[in-house]
């Protein structure tokens, strides 16, 4: 999935645009194909208004600009589009698109109709259920085309009978699904575009304090899903983290260990003290999570990693794969830049993790 989808989710499931100007009538633009170098990749998508751009992007510059262009035609009379835009213009230009690239884009302004089936897609996605957006396209006259759209929950049966799904071979929505990645199948008049809708990385921070929040905030930016664990009420509260999530108060190493497992959580672990770092961090350790961080001086890292092996509550392993201090090291000092650092590591694990070849 392209991070952001989240978002343009809520706006496809409204339906129409509630800000100020025009009809409220919404059209979305979708990348299908790509050859070659482009701003953007298959799957990225943005939703215009009669105003312009509403969320999302498919490159920006003069790319975004042709394509908002076309999503007001479109706006205009009612009728998808799939249309290709070539990005070689003279690198002299230094306003062109030098790319190099093409895409092929599906403009789309029947979101009101497809309405119930993004807010299928946003139910799934917001209760950590997986599943394939489709979108069947079939082509009519120039570059006119009809849309029909479709959510598949992961899991269920595919209706033979539903022409959304008609021609998907079986297995294939589990095959792009397991991939991650949007998918175009088909050719010629008939297309079928999938894209995967799966739950966001679910960052866990366990201290509501000063750089619990910070990162809280830094993190809602970055296509997390939140959950926050204090054991102070006055911290663990949505006045004080309004971006979380999930907020939990309780004893900080039982709500840690309560968070069920995956590999896609992180524990980012800046309680206000030592103790509690370590409830924290025996409740996280060799869990088969994406990333473990906890804050700390070198002094108290080295104390805690004698005490843990000592104890039995880790493997030297175990701890090896500890983030411990947390953060890249940018040489930061105050809170704002603790989290930065700590979010720019967030960031970095992610993306390894997303890379070619890895799982």
């Amino acid at each position: 999935m392209i991070y952001g989808f989240p978002k343009l989710l809520e706006k496809l499931a409204a339906g129409r645009d509630a800000g100020p100007g025009g009809e409220g009538r919404l059209a979305v633009a979708t990348i299908i194909e790509a050859d070659g170098s482009t701003p953007q990749v298959v799957g990225a998508s943005a939703v215009f208004g009669a105003a312009g751009l509403v969320a999302g992007t498919v490159g920006g510059g003069l790319l975004e600009a042709r394509v908002e262009a076309a999503a007001g035609k479109a706006l205009g009379d009612g009728k998808a589009r799939l249309i290709s835009i070539r990005l070689d213009a003279d690198p002299s230009d230094m306003e062109g698109a030098v790319c190099g690239g093409a895409v092929r884009v599906l403009i789309d302004p029947g979101v009101q109709a497809a309405s119930g089936v993004f807010a299928s897609a946003l139910e799934g996605f917001r209760k950590r259920r997986a599943g394939a957006l489709v979108s069947s396209v079939i082509a009519g006259l120039d570059d006119g085309v009809a849309v029909e759209r479709g959510f598949w929950p992961a899991g269920t049966p595919v209706l033979p009978d539903d022409p959304v799904f008609r021609g998907i071979a079986p297995g294939t929505l589990e095959v792009v699904l397991a991939g991650g990645r949007a998918r175009l199948l088909g050719e010629g008049g008939r297309l079928t575009f999938v894209e995967p809708v799966l739950p966001l990385p679910r960052l866990i921070i366990a201290g509501a304090g000063h750089v619990g929040k910070a990162v809280a905030h830094l993190a809602s930016r970055l296509d997390f899903s939140i959950t926050v664990i204090d054991d102070r009420a006055e911290f663990a509260s949505v006045a004080n983290v309004p971006e979380a999530d999930e907020i939990v108060l309780g004893e900080i190493g039982e709500a840690v260990r309560a968070i069920e497992d995956s590999a896609d959580n992180y524990f980012v672990i800046v309680t206000r003290g030592h103790r509690k770092d370590a409830e924290a961090l025996r409740a996280a350790i060799g869990r088969g999570a994406a990333y473990v961080g906890m804050i700390g001086s070198k002094t108290k890292v080295e104390i805690m990693h004698c005490e843990f092996l000592e104890s039995g509550w880790a493997t030297a392993e175990e701890w090896d794969k500890v983030h411990t201090p947390i953060g890249i090291d940018i040489g930061s000092k105050t809170v704002d830049e603790i989290a930065v650092s700590i979010a720019a590591e967030l960031i970095k694990v992610r993306a390894g993790r997303r890379a070619p070849g890895r799982p």
